[in-house]
Parts: structure tokens; sequence; C-alpha cells
């Protein structure tokens, strides 16, 4: 799958499968410009946070757009128990400390979202700044959901903040409708959003734009 997402001189982006090799810490970068806010108060400071998120990617839960062979957006998703952020507890009191470790497990918590039967979950999109808007989030959706056919799931499903309208449009173009919208004004201050909105899409369902 390909898009002139480009200006002259460039070629295509394309989608693949999985994170490539050796791409882990661009992946991890991308992650981070997209997810640091949501996932500063657990995981900073970023210097820790980004060799962190590097070190326990799940590469086979992701779909990636590459340029010119190198990685420019990535969607992850859940399936058989495995996200494309990994990291065990006893990874998060390695890396921070036990004293410091205990009080982010209790905040990645706040952020575990589980499929029900049927459904493919998938955690967000991170597009290079200078890329988007041109499309590239609409292939890896579309990618995502092709990946949700072949694994028999009815529907994908998904979570965004209130302080990401620009993912919500984006979603909203490709299909996906609101199921309900969770209010959190006691997380606001120290997550910085307060409110969570979790939408879905029938999986064989196109957004209203086509690629």
């Amino acid at each position: 799958m390909g898009l002139d997402a480009t200006g002259a001189g460039a070629g295509p982006v394309t989608v693949r499968r999985g994170v490539p090799a050796g791409a882990e810490r661009r992946a991890a970068e991308l992650y981070w410009d997209a997810f640091g806010r949501k996932l500063g108060p657990a995981l900073n400071p970023p210097d820790k946070a980004v060799p962190f998120l590097a070190a326990h990617l799940n590469a086979d839960r992701a779909v990636c757009a590459l340029l010119d062979g190198q990685l420019v957006g990535l969607a992850g998703y859940q399936l058989d128990g495995r996200a494309l952020t990994g990291g065990s507890a006893s990874a998060v009191l390695r890396a921070y400390g036990h004293l410091r470790g205990l009080h982010r497990l209790l905040l990645l918590a706040l952020f575990e979202r589980h499929p029900a039967p049927g459904q493919l979950v998938m955690d967000g999109i991170a597009v290079d700044p200078g890329l988007r808007g041109r499309g590239v989030g609409s292939l890896l959706i579309e990618e995502v959901a092709a990946v949700a056919v072949e694994q028999d799931r009815r529907e994908i499903r998904l979570d965004v903040i209130d302080t990401n309208p620009r993912a919500r449009a984006l979603y909203e173009r490709r299909g996906f409708t609101v199921v309900r919208t969770e209010r959190t004004p006691y997380l606001h201050g120290l997550l910085g959003f307060g409110a969570v909105t979790t939408m879905r899409r029938a999986v064989g369902t196109r957004g209203a734009t086509e690629l």
C-alpha cells in the first residue's frame, strides 16, 4: 500500500507490518512525540522514557509508514494480550527505582485498556510532524483494519483524550463513532487531560474520505 504524501522529488509513503529491525529508537521517538504529554507523568524525563520505550517495544504489534526506507509513522494495536508498548512491572522498577517506580506503575495502570471479545484495540497513531495532514494516518488506520479482518475481529476500538481534537477528527473521518466519554476531572492536574472518549469502527467499513 502506498501514498504520494510527499513533495516533489521524494518517493511515496509505504506501509508495512511490524517495526523494522534497527528502527526501535526511531519508533520510540515518534511515539513519545505523539504521546509524551499523556505519558510524561509516568515515564519522564524524556531521556529515560524514550530508551525505555525502545527497549520494550513489541515490534510485531505495529503497522508502520516508511518514506525512502525511513520510519515516519506508526500505529500500535493489542492482540493476544500484547500491545506495541511493553515493559513489565519489574522492568519499570529497574529503570526508575523502587520508590519512584511504584508511583509510575500506578499511573501506567490508568492507561490500560483490554479488548472485549471480537475487538481489536488500537493504541493510537504517531506521525512525523513534517508529514501530518498528508494522509499517512489514514493509511495506518486502514492497515490496522486489515489486521483486524485477518484476526476475525468484528470492530476496532480506541480511546482519545480531550486534548487531542486533531486525532479525534481523523478517527471520525475514517469511520469511527463515539461510544462514550468518561470525564476524569480529578486527573486533569496530574495527567493534563480531563476526559477520555472511546470510539469504535466496524471492521470492513471505511471512512468518508477514500484513500
